[in-house]
């Protein structure tokens, strides 16, 4: 269906050096991995879910039971996060900050974003690349902007102090690497989004990092930000993988914020585009975007944060000016060389597999399987 037929194709260039942390799908249900010198363990007795493995960190990969090379596993991966929240972080490179606000101009009709796109770039593009968010100098852009009556809510989170932090999925409710990835039916103007994503314990320490694709739903949310619930969380809308690489000496923050992304669509159709995110054009450094998700709140099963894309899909796909929208059975590949790759293949939100494993239905398998008890 994707085009990838083993695991290895999803791996690090360095996977056997680094550690990660994941989970599979066994005969019994879904297991938290520990990957460690190219082995990995199934660490379920240990802590039955990767939310209560991180907090444990580090950890003797011995504790758990050996399952072999990582490169010969034979279990499907999942999603590597279980009961943390999906936060997600918009508008935090310039190149996407237009692109909303273009959809939000052209009320979320595609046809009228190559005037708008030309328009908005020429008078905003320089300076919203340039300036740093909720500056003094931001301010005096924003008060210019109100004046010319191009201000947007999208400018105001991209360069004002508050970054924009929503709820991207429900505990339990994203898929993994090789899933079907889910766009609602009724859409008709919508994109990839590949990002890198934090994952964060429950005291805030960011303790590593993944591949996400946090699909957007350009007409939609276009029409209005308050539709963003229904453009950002719908069946299989969110995918996260293939594993969390841990921050160790060989890998750490300042690997995120110099991440070279690369995207590839190709469609049944011969279509193929190729995009590129270079994470150090980041507005907002990755700790403040954790902070800012924190606030005042507390995650005590952690999150794991979507930091935002670069990639805005203004190549033509089939009607000249329309830009890009997806197709059913366009395959995604979101990759990196430190954290390996996301393959997703694109259906209709209806034909995904549905969501039915909620918190209850996880429990009730852990507790048929003797994994709770003092350490749930």
């Amino acid at each position: 269906m994707n085009g990838v037929s083993s695991i290895t194709a999803l791996l690090p260039d360095d996977w056997e050096s680094g550690r990660f942390l994941g989970r599979v799908e066994t005969p019994a249900g879904p297991s938290p991995i520990l990957v460690q010198d190219g082995i990995a363990y199934d660490m379920a007795a240990v802590a039955p879910t990767v939310s209560q493995l991180v907090e444990m960190l580090p950890l003797d990969p011995g504790a758990g039971i050996v399952l072999g090379r990582l490169d010969a596993l034979d279990l499907p991966l999942l999603s590597p996060v279980d009961l943390q929240c999906v936060k997600a972080c918009g508008v935090t490179f310039a190149t996407s900050t237009l692109e909303r606000v273009i959809e939000e101009r052209a009320r979320g009709d595609s046809s009228k974003a190559l005037e708008i796109r030309a328009r908005i770039e020429e008078r905003v593009g320089g300076s919203i690349r340039s300036v740093v968010p909720g500056s003094a100098e931001a301010e005096a852009l924003k008060a210019l902007l109100i004046e010319d009556g191009l201000w947007s809510q999208y400018l105001e989170v991209a360069i004002g102090p508050y970054a924009e932090v929503f709820t991207k999925a429900p505990v339990l409710a994203t898929v993994g690497p090789l899933a079907a990835i889910g766009v609602r039916s009724d859409s008709t103007w919508n994109n990839p989004e590949p990002e890198v994503v934090l994952l964060v314990n429950a005291t805030g320490t960011v303790v590593g990092a993944t591949l996400g694709n946090d699909v957007n739903l350009r007409d939609i949310e276009g029409r209005s930000a308050l539709l963003l619930g229904k453009a950002k969380d719908n069946n299989a809308s969110c995918s996260l993988g293939p594993l969390v690489r841990l921050f160790d000496e060989g890998f750490t923050l300042d690997d995120v914020r110099q991440a070279e992304v690369d995207l590839v669509i190709e469609g049944t159709d011969g279509y193929r585009l190729e995009g590129h995110s270079s994470m150090n054009e980041i507005s907002r450094d990755p700790l403040d975007l954790v902070r800012q998700t924190l606030s005042e709140h507390q995650y005590p099963d952690g999150f794991a944060l979507f930091l935002g894309t670069l990639f805005a899909p203004v190549q033509d796909r089939d009607d000249p000016g329309r830009g890009f929208t997806h197709k059913v059975g366009d395959v995604v590949t979101i990759a990196t060389p430190r954290l390996g790759k996301l393959v997703n293949t694109v259906v209709n939100c209806p034909q995904a597999e549905p969501w039915t494993v909620g918190i209850g239905a996880f429990y009730a398998n852990l507790a048929a399987r003797g994994l709770l008890g003092e350490k749930a």
